[in-house]
């Protein structure tokens, strides 16, 4: 998909409105690009993480923010490994110019601490391939394309990108407390939306139980 970089100012505000939302935000960028959200968003927060597999681009970044963990690599694969576990993110930033799922996917499944209130932000730049294919050729869209139709796909996509962070989100005991979300870009073929994720007090009390027992 041909990238759509005129998007950076909607990108902005919704991660600003997204940081209020979280009283120390300890961020997870995991496309970090040449780090003008950064720029934007993230300049003075003093903890986080980055990925970039581009060389180049990976360099500029760890430049740019000496006090964070940035990490040439694969994201997913270094979720999947566990890299930048050792700070409590609270903080989600999913920016892959394609399919953010397999990322939201391996950070939920990644072995690491959860806190009681996350902020997960997304620039999504799926609905264009689902507009050409129903869904049927996006792997990580095989259990809503049958639910929705393939005809139904593109008109739905904002309404499905809700209902998977829920999902996905529930396995780690969070609710959606809040949720904002739009179609924009050339031929609104980019979705951004936003999320506050709450832990419920039982699910805490749980956790804090099995914390303690260990």
């Amino acid at each position: 998909m041909q990238k759509d970089n005129t998007t950076l100012q909607l990108k902005t505000s919704l991660r600003r409105n997204a940081l209020k939302e979280i009283e120390l935000p300890v961020v997870m960028e995991t496309h970090g690009g040449y780090g003008a959200i950064f720029a934007n968003c993230y300049f003075g927060i003093v903890d986080g993480v980055a990925f970039e597999s581009k060389p180049d681009k990976a360099a500029a970044l760890a430049k740019q923010r000496p006090t964070w963990a940035v990490y040439e690599s694969d994201c997913v694969m270094a979720l999947k490994a566990g890299i930048g576990n050792h700070l409590p993110v609270n903080f989600l930033d999913l920016d892959p110019y394609g399919d953010p799922w397999q990322v939201m996917d391996a950070f939920f499944q990644s072995d690491r601490e959860f806190p009681d209130k996350l902020a997960i932000v997304v620039n999504d730049g799926l609905r264009q391939n689902i507009k050409i294919s129903g869904g049927w050729s996006v792997g990580s869209m095989a259990g809503v394309v049958v639910k929705y139709g393939a005809a139904q796909m593109h008109k739905n996509y904002l309404a499905i990108c809700r209902e998977l962070l829920e999902e996905k989100a529930g396995q780690r005991n969070y609710t959606l407390t809040r949720w904002a979300g739009y179609h924009c870009g050339y031929l609104d073929q980019i979705t951004h939306y936003a999320a506050i994720l709450e832990k419920p007090a039982e699910a805490r009390a749980r956790a804090q139980a099995g914390h303690d027992a260990a």
